[in-house]
């Protein structure tokens, strides 16, 4: 795995262990574009690596230390995300600028990253998340191309298998997930279930917490 240093000076004193995995995409108009901003100490955000169209990959921070990725965020009762996460960047123009589907050299270098800082720090599946997922009021990335499922066949995160049930309960199951929900955050339900649809049944995002989306939930709470 090749890795090339670019340090970021954007980073602190992590304030306990490593237990998710946070997936970005730059939003930016170009690979240099995007590098230059999480290096530049105006602009005050990092990650922990950058991962290029062609599959190179680039490290800011060192894992020990808290990269600054998720701003605010939250997750399964806890506000610190970047406290707890090594986040990564992936090369994409995003909503803003032409999003894009993701180069296969690039995924494939995501895959093996992410293999091995899951084993090095022990992150459950269920805690390998998009920036969307831990701030849905805020953001949409990595969006609804990326490849979840894909990832999830290469045992990096999770991917449901739908438990159809009558009368489940969607808001309370998305808590229970983890999804941070009104009141405990500052959110509309609409952004949340945008959120989850957008990673776990990107063909419709609506907002409209429907049937199939409260069997999803119950096949990854089963899970």
């Amino acid at each position: 795995m090749r890795v090339i240093e670019r340090p970021s000076p954007n980073h602190d004193a992590r304030p306990g262990a490593v237990d998710m995995l946070i997936l970005h995409y730059t939003g930016m108009r170009s690979a240099e574009a995007a590098l230059a901003r999480l290096c530049d100490p105006d602009a005050k955000v990092s990650a922990h690596y950058t991962i290029d169209e062609a599959g190179i990959i680039y490290r800011h921070v060192a894992e020990e230390r808290r990269a600054w990725h998720a701003g605010v965020s939250f997750w399964a009762g806890a506000a610190n995300v970047n406290g707890r996460s090594i986040g990564i960047e992936l090369v994409n123009p995003g909503h803003e600028f032409g999003y894009v589907p993701f180069p296969e050299p690039q995924i494939a270098a995501l895959i093996e990253l992410a293999h091995a800082i899951v084993a090095r720090h022990a992150i459950p599946a269920r805690h390998v998340l998009g920036h969307s997922d831990v701030a849905p009021s805020r953001k949409t990335d990595p969006g609804e191309l990326f490849p979840w499922q894909h990832l999830a066949t290469h045992g990096i995160g999770v991917w449901p298998v739908p438990a159809p049930r009558a009368g489940g309960d969607a808001i309370g199951d998305l808590a229970r997930f983890g999804y941070g929900v009104p009141p405990q955050v500052d959110v509309t339900i609409e952004a949340v279930v945008a959120a989850f649809q957008r990673h776990f049944r990107p063909s419709c995002i609506d907002g409209v917490a429907d049937a199939e989306c409260t069997d999803i939930l119950a096949g990854l709470l089963k899970g």
